[in-house]
């Protein structure tokens, strides 16, 4: 944890609209010795079920999927813009493809197991709670069908995660 303090979600004095759609994140997970990350600018933080959460939703194309289904925890990383070309590379890169953690030459660190980033700026380390795959049928306002394929095959997943831990650079 060198450089970070722990401070409670409740702590957080950031605007999280800012943070997700517009900083973006790094979903950060690690399965069998294999680690990857990937940007999201989707997803938001709450309360539900009496426990601050964080949702994600992720694609099941995405390399990092297969690392988070067989996770129970993971990171998101909020990078400075210092950091914009490593997350734009981070989102348009696949980890089958290249060896993002060398390539963008991040730090990877551990908390209790979850990887994470030495260069973030606020790292949450959450928890599964809950998955569900998104589809059509649940679409009310059809305007948002545009993000998504008319075949249907690159719905997200959306993960509702437990904010276990957070960091803040000191």
């Amino acid at each position: 944890m060198n450089g970070f303090k722990e401070i409670t979600p409740f702590s957080l004095t950031e605007n999280p609209f800012k943070l997700i759609g517009k900083d973006w994140l790094l979903v950060t997970a690690e399965h069998n010795q294999q680690c990857n990350m990937m940007t999201a600018s989707w997803g938001g933080v709450g309360i539900l079920w009496n426990k601050p959460v964080a949702f994600t939703f992720i694609r099941p194309q995405r390399y990092t999927f297969g690392m988070l289904e067989n996770s129970e925890c993971c990171s998101l990383c909020v990078l400075d813009d210092s950091y914009r070309n490593v997350l734009t590379f981070c989102g348009t890169k696949s980890g089958r493809d290249v060896d993002k953690i060398r390539e963008t030459a991040l730090t990877l660190e551990h908390i209790d197991g979850v990887p994470y980033f030495a260069e973030a700026k606020i790292v949450m380390i959450v928890r599964k709670l809950y998955a569900q795959n998104m589809n059509a049928d649940g679409v009310i306002n059809t305007a948002v069908l545009k993000n998504y394929r008319p075949d249907g095959s690159d719905w997200h997943k959306m993960y509702i995660n437990e904010i276990v831990k957070v960091l803040v650079k000191e």
